[in-house]
């Protein structure tokens, strides 16, 4: 079955909770992923760049994924992040983490190292030579510092068999309408931004893997079926009133907006890893009241 038809809606990036002691919480885990799916998300994304993985060690890594497994249960697809800038080091992690569970594996394109077009290509198509599971490619230059370019993401798409589809990322509209146009029937285009998830289902996304759906899940993906059922005026009504959130959740750092607004829900404590920090007082002040009013 098409990766279209089974990730259809909103993925939620989870966050990684952390304790006092800024050790794993998996029992505060396990509240976010019961929270997550009683509200109405479609499927998980475990060891994202939300969920903090570039401070997170090998076993923690390991833990993780084996702990969403058993806590989710089958309740809804699992989707693993194994990315980075080492395609050789990326290569062992896809036979050494434990992906008979997922339903396939999200990969960020190399940062830092600025490859070429080409280099992008041969990364991902070398990746998918060494796995059985789909990938989706994850297209974010705000963090990786390079563009995935059109035409790349639909030759690997035409080229490649296991490149199954992307979360793409980048604010250009026009890059996203040439991928939709030019893409193969079965390959899955989603959101990789809340604030443009909406806009872009407009012209034929399939979705969102949404950070924001970690703090509002159930207002969040009712937006997002809204709109894949056609209904844009009633989901642009909605979104509009999350505006001020979306706004919030990113003003300072990823994932420290959206671990904010966890801890006001008390779900998590409002802990993160150097070199990230917690949002300032003035913030999550902001945050508090928003959930008080408008939640």
């Amino acid at each position: 079955m098409s990766l279209r038809n089974i990730l259809q809606g909103t993925g939620v990036a989870l966050v990684t909770p952390f304790t006092k002691n800024h050790d794993v919480d998996f029992t505060a885990l396990g509240k976010v992923i019961d929270y997550v799916i009683d509200g109405g998300v479609e499927y998980l994304i475990t060891l994202g760049t939300t969920g903090e993985t570039p401070t997170l060690d090998k076993q923690e890594k390991l833990d993780i994924v084996n702990y969403t497994y058993e806590k989710v249960n089958s309740r809804v697809p699992v989707i693993v992040g194994i990315g980075g800038n080492d395609t050789k080091a990326l290569i062992k992690d896809l036979h050494s983490y434990p992906l008979e569970k997922a339903t396939a594996v999200l990969s960020a394109s190399p940062y830092y190292s600025k490859p070429s077009q080409e280099g992008i290509f041969q990364h991902y198509k070398a990746l998918a030579a060494e796995t059985p599971k789909p990938i989706l490619l994850y297209n974010v230059p705000g963090r990786t510092g390079r563009n995935i370019n059109a035409s790349t993401t639909i030759r690997l798409a035409n080229e490649v068999e296991n490149i199954a589809g992307i979360k793409e990322a980048h604010d250009n509209i026009h890059q996203c309408m040439e991928i939709i146009r030019d893409r193969p029937k079965d390959f899955l285009v989603v959101s990789g931004d809340d604030e443009l998830s909406v806009p872009q289902i407009s012209f034929g996304f399939d979705g969102v893997i949404s950070v924001a759906a970690n703090s509002f899940p159930k207002q969040f993906s009712n937006i997002i079926r809204l709109a894949l059922k056609g209904n844009f005026a009633e989901a642009s009504k909605q979104h509009l009133q999350l505006v001020e959130a979306y706004d919030y959740l990113f003003a300072e750092n990823n994932p420290a907006g959206v671990k904010a607004f966890l801890y006001e829900l008390g779900l998590i404590e409002n802990k993160v890893r150097l070199p990230v920090v917690p949002v300032s007082n003035a913030l999550q002040e902001k945050i508090k009241m928003f959930i008080k009013e408008k939640l």
